[in-house]
């Protein structure tokens, strides 16, 4: 099934065929857990579906996966930054106290 979804890192809008049927789709959208409803297509092609963030931008945002999940120190450092430059990301906000304990 042609699926259409805009990436959240790129802004573009990608249709990939993705192997589920529409029944699948809908159970999904009616709140069924990805993973259940469409339980024979690949982890990326299921991130595609949630998010339109396609498998090449996931492997350029975040390069090998099996990286980031060890816990590689560089490779957590570029999936923040990948997520931090992605538009629309909301920027955790920061308080500074002075040496007198008020906010600024």
């Amino acid at each position: 099934m042609l699926i259409k979804r805009r990436s959240p890192f790129s802004g573009k809008e990608h249709t990939l065929d993705v192997p589920c049927t529409k029944e699948q789709l809908d159970a999904w959208m009616q709140g069924a857990y990805i993973q259940d409803a469409m339980p024979d297509i690949s982890a990326d092609l299921r991130e595609f579906v949630l998010t339109g963030i396609t498998p090449e931008e996931w492997e350029n945002a975040f390069g090998n996966s099996e990286d980031v999940f060890a816990g590689d120190d560089d490779s957590i450092d570029a999936r923040n930054t990948a997520f931090d430059n992605v538009k629309g990301s909301p920027q955790p906000k920061t308080e500074h106290k002075t040496e007198h304990g008020k906010s600024t």
